[in-house]
């Protein structure tokens, strides 16, 4: 079987997973593509459909450029990543729809790194994104272009016992869950990106997590920005905090550090950071 694996197959919303996955004999779903294509290699989209939640457990690229490819998630996971420490995946133009009662977007539980890049995350009851990783890891997540709407809890948690995961969210758009980007472990990065209408916090680190904050507008939260817990750091630069019921919210310990370029305005209660780093 292994000798028979593609480097690149191909799903179409008129094929049949009997087929070899090739381009002239495309697959129906992304879970019988996967089947057939080689650890490393990438799945690609011919024509428009809905292409059926999957698990990757190797390294493997999902592309649905050029067309709408999308996968409908009720009642169960979108996409689960449990693949091997050094694999890399990378998820690219795909829609994900939990129609309003699916579990989670993504769950991130093993391998090297998860790229999302050009996706929309939406209609999910638990997390858009869910990094639950072992412990002693140091995974990577990046996500880039990608909105999430309508989520039950956090657009993007990220978690992993005793390890350091990073997390890097670049130009996302989040808007209505109870949590956005929620960092409980490791180090998070969020830039030019948007955050609104949010139930609880938009961003939030606990524990001891770290988020540094470039660029971000957040509005019409519950909270803005919050270092929830002792040991947990907030960094902010240039950013717009408006009109949330509380700006900046610090738990005893925590710190929201400021570069002292933030605009922090109309909240119902701004707050303010509790330390301040001259820019360089």
């Amino acid at each position: 079987m292994a000798a028979a694996q593609a480097t690149r197959t191909w799903v179409s919303g008129v094929g049949d997973d009997v087929n070899p996955c090739s381009r002239t004999a495309p697959c129906k779903t992304f879970a019988g593509a996967i089947l057939k294509t080689a650890a490393g290699g990438e799945i690609s989209v011919l024509d428009p459909g809905g292409f059926g939640a999957l698990t990757i457990t190797k390294a493997i690229t999902i592309n649905g450029e050029g067309v709408v490819a999308s996968i409908m998630a009720s009642l169960v996971n979108g996409i689960v990543v449990n693949a091997g420490a050094n694999d890399v995946i990378n998820i690219r133009n795909i829609t994900i729809n939990g129609a309003g009662n699916g579990l989670n977007g993504i769950r991130f539980l093993a391998g090297k790194q998860l790229n999302v890049e050009n996706c929309a995350i939406y209609g999910f009851t638990t997390h858009g994104i869910d990094v639950s990783l072992g412990a002693a890891t140091t995974s990577k997540l990046t996500v880039r272009n990608t909105s999430f709407l309508n989520i039950g809890q956090a657009a993007v948690r990220v978690a992993a016992p005793d390890g350091t995961p990073t997390a890097s969210l670049d130009n996302v758009r989040i808007q209505s869950a109870q949590l956005g980007f929620d960092v409980l472990t490791g180090n998070g990065t969020i830039s030019n990106s948007v955050i609104s209408h949010v139930v609880n916090q938009a961003i939030v680190a606990e524990n001891t997590a770290t988020i540094n904050a470039e660029n971000v507008t957040l509005s019409n939260n519950g909270t803005g920005v919050s270092a929830l817990s002792s040991g947990s750091t907030v960094r902010i630069s240039n950013c717009a905090i408006f009109n949330n019921t509380t700006g900046i919210s610090i738990g005893a310990g925590g710190t929201v550090l400021s570069f002292v370029n933030n605009r922090i305005l109309d909240n119902e209660t701004n707050g303010a950071p509790n330390a301040t780093e001259t820019q360089q």
